[in-house]
């Protein structure tokens, strides 16, 4: 018997309303299933050259890289601290305790601000 592998799915909320995830994509995971650890995606880029299509028409030539996005859940639990923001650094973040520090100064500007 062979068990089929479920298959994330990225949604968007809709342009128009103000939803729960702010125009970030999300996925929906099934009660049995966990978020996955890595995701491949294809970036499609058109070269600029034409090529006939099934009528004859002109269709842009794609061409297809496919890209691999880790979740960083992961990373941090089976990463040391050290190794871990390295590769925080090499995404462009602040190390995991200076952007923990930074979240706690900006929760405390917003509190401020509806306090008053």
């Amino acid at each position: 018997m062979t068990t089929q592998q479920w298959v994330p799915e990225i949604y968007y909320e809709e342009e128009d309303g103000d939803g729960l995830t702010s125009h970030i994509p999300f996925i929906a995971v099934p009660d049995d299933e966990e978020m996955p650890k890595m995701l491949f995606i294809f970036e499609s880029r058109e070269t600029g050259e034409i090529e006939p299509g099934p009528d004859g028409e002109d269709l842009p030539v794609t061409e297809l890289t496919l890209t691999q996005y880790a979740n960083t859940d992961t990373l941090k639990h089976n990463l040391d601290a050290v190794t871990y923001d390295k590769v925080r650094s090499a995404l462009g973040l602040q190390p995991l305790m200076e952007a923990v520090e930074s979240g706690k100064k900006i929760t405390e500007k917003i509190r401020t601000a509806l306090s008053v």
